[in-house]
C-alpha cells in the first residue's frame, strides 16, 4: 500500500490499533442488523465513536479521538482537510465519520459504507463485523485486502 494512503488511513476516526486482515464469514457472529448500535471503544482507548441506526443503514459519530483533539487533550480540532471548502471550519467533534452501513444477512456483517478521515479528508470503503463480542471496523481502498482493520470493545454508555 502507498505510504501516504497507509499513513492516513482512518487517522481521524480509525486510529491506532489498526491489527489483522479481514475476517471470514465462518467468524462472524452478529445475527441481527441492531447488534453493531451503541458506544465503542478502540481496545488502546484512542478512539470512541458511537454507532446509530440512520434508517435501516448504520452510521457512527465520533465521541472521541486522541489524534482529532488539540494538546489540552479535549478542545476538537477543525475539519480543516475536508475537500468542502464550507465544511473546513466545523469541529471534528460529533461529526458523522462511519456512514451507509449495510447489513448482510448472508455474510452476517456490514457492508457497503464509507468512513472519513478527518486528518486527511479522505473518504474509504468500509465495513464492519462482530467477532467474539468484539467490533471489527475495517477501512479500505479499492478492495478490502487493501486496508486495515481497528479492533473495538463495547462500552457502557
Amino acid at each position: 500500500m502507498r505510504k501516504s494512503v497507509k499513513g492516513s488511513l482512518f487517522a481521524a476516526a480509525v486510529m491506532v490499533g489498526m491489527s489483522g486482515l479481514a475476517t471470514g464469514n465462518a467468524s462472524a457472529q452478529a445475527s441481527s442488523p441492531s447488534e453493531i448500535v451503541g458506544l465503542w471503544e478502540a481496545e488502546d482507548g484512542s478512539l470512541k465513536l458511537e454507532i446509530f441506526d440512520a434508517g435501516g443503514i448504520y452510521a457512527a459519530r465520533m465521541v472521541y479521538g486522541n489524534r482529532v483533539v488539540e494538546a489540552d487533550g479535549k478542545t476538537f480540532k477543525k475539519d480543516i482537510h475536508n475537500p468542502d471548502p464550507k465544511l473546513r471550519s466545523r469541529s471534528l467533534q460529533g461529526i458523522v465519520f462511519v456512514n451507509n452501513l449495510k447489513w448482510d444477512p448472508r455474510d452476517r456483517r456490514w457492508e457497503g459504507g464509507t468512513l472519513y478521515d478527518g486528518s486527511s479528508g479522505r473518504t474509504y470503503s468500509g465495513r464492519a463485523s462482530l467477532v467474539k463480542g468484539k467490533l471489527e471496523l475495517r477501512g479500505y481502498v479499492g478492495t478490502s485486502l487493501l486496508g486495515q482493520t481497528m479492533t473495538m470493545r463495547r462500552v457502557a454508555l
